[in-house]
């Protein structure tokens, strides 16, 4: 019904609506519901899978022969399982202010990136939780670090960040993966009256869990959508701040800082950004989504990143003036051994990766060329690993005792689950684009209902 002022649409632009309502359904359904998978897909499953493969020999490695296994001594006790825990929950970071954040803010862009970006947090953090497990040194008994009764006089230590730190991710988790389903609902409905064979159509329905479409469906839908979307930006900044404080409570140089936590969130946008743009780009190009996952869509990722970016570069210079301000003679000694020690080469790569090479992303043209800004993005999540071995391994290595300083070397098993676990996020990100809907079908129709809406 048209109201006064406006004019009735024709039957002529309710029926484009609705043959650009079946493309959209048909472009992203296909990719979906084709019987045959595509060569390049068949090329990533295999690699992803042989990696996944190597990750899981690996963990029989850890679970016969113990953590001996890594590099990992006295005193460096944390080395590349910790630093793969936190490069990994920051991944996931960027993905949940993506859907959740934009979504509140009602910013219409997200359509095209929030549902793999979704997926990208709840692969990440999925993976994140494994490694502080198998640091555990015994990892079957990772139970003990949840808060049970129990006759062993377990209690936890309220006043201890690790006990939070377990909270943090598990509600973080939890969250994401409700959030991510729940969005999901109206598009596994779709696949369901869409798909060609009898076996699809009952497991899309299942997981559709009885969805119809109707006007009261919505109305919850949407009121859930809003309030795992409100939950969950305000665990983007607990999550990381809490592994922040993981470090912040030690009295070792280099950790014992209130920096911490805006830096690890930063830290966490700027390589969450960065993967969303390495996940992206693919996409686009091999899935010919090119015009739903537009160049203006890269350009706003990459600002964001910039942004990003550019916090962490401040948070490094503000790291080393107080350093010298505090004239604490051991916490100047570890930015010293950061920048001619054993491993400034690992600060300089950081420097040349997180500091210099963004500044790249100033030009406009570089920010519409996808190739570049993969490159780009790619070298942003090499150095933000290289820095998080920096925070760990170089304040670990040389403390307050001379006689106890020592050198970590990583070994093969390191290199194995540092790789592994790649292969496992990538194979289950895979996965999911064989299985799943990669762009949510049910808002791109709303922007299509706007687009052609009259007046």
């Amino acid at each position: 019904m048209s109201t006064p002022g406006q004019v009735a649409p024709t039957d002529n632009r309710l029926l484009t609506s609705a043959q650009t309502y079946t493309t959209i359904s048909e472009k992203i359904g296909v990719l979906t519901l084709s019987p045959r998978s595509r060569p390049l897909w068949m090329a990533a499953f295999v690699c992803s899978l042989l990696l996944t493969l190597m990750f899981a020999a690996g963990v029989g490695e850890l679970f016969e022969k113990g953590v001996g296994i890594w590099g990992i001594n006295i005193p460096v006790a944390w080395a590349f399982a910790l630093i793969n825990y936190v490069w990994w929950i920051a991944i996931g970071m960027a993905g949940t202010f993506i859907s959740a954040a934009l979504y509140l803010t009602r910013q219409a862009w997200r359509s095209s990136l929030n549902r793999y970006a979704e997926a990208m947090t709840v692969f990440a953090v999925s993976v994140s939780g494994l490694f502080p497990i198998f640091h555990l040194g015994r990892p079957w008994f990772f139970y003990w670090v949840a808060f049970y009764p129990n006759r062993m006089g377990l209690w936890p230590q309220w006043r201890s960040s690790l006990v939070w730190d377990f909270l943090a991710i598990l509600a973080y988790l939890a969250v994401s993966i409700m959030y991510w389903y729940v969005g999901l609902l109206p598009d596994l409905a779709t696949l369901r009256d869409q798909a060609p064979t009898r076996g699809k159509q009952v497991f899309y329905g299942l997981l559709a869990l009885g969805w119809r479409g109707e006007a009261r469906h919505w109305k919850r839908f949407e009121s859930l959508n809003l309030v795992l979307a409100g939950l969950a930006v305000p665990l983007v900044f607990s999550v990381h701040s809490m592994v922040a404080l993981d470090f912040s409570e030690a009295t070792l140089p280099g950790w014992h800082s209130t920096l911490f936590p805006p830096f690890f969130v930063a830290g966490a946008f700027f390589s969450g950004f960065a993967m969303a743009l390495v996940l992206g780009i693919p996409l686009r190009r091999w899935l010919g989504l090119g015009d739903i996952i537009t160049l203006k869509h890269l350009d706003n990722l990459s600002k964001m990143m910039l942004a990003a970016g550019l916090f962490v570069a401040y948070n490094y210079v503000v790291e080393f003036f107080m350093a010298f301000y505090s004239g604490d003679p051991y916490e100047m000694a570890e930015v010293k051994d950061r920048l001619v020690g054993p491993y400034a080469w690992v600060f300089w790569t950081v420097i040349a990766c997180n500091v210099i090479t963004p500044q790249c992303l100033w030009s406009p043209r570089i920010r519409r060329s996808p190739g570049t800004l993969f490159a780009i993005s790619v070298l942003v999540l090499i150095g933000m690993w290289f820095e998080r071995f920096m925070l760990i391994v170089n304040s670990l290595f040389r403390t307050y005792l001379p006689s106890s300083w020592g050198m970590f070397y990583p070994t093969v098993w390191d290199l194995v689950f540092l790789f592994g676990s790649i292969g496992l996020f990538l194979f289950l990100f895979v996965l999911f684009v064989r299985l799943l809907p990669i762009v949510a079908i049910y808002e791109m129709r709303k922007l299509i209902h706007k687009r052609e809406e009259p007046g």
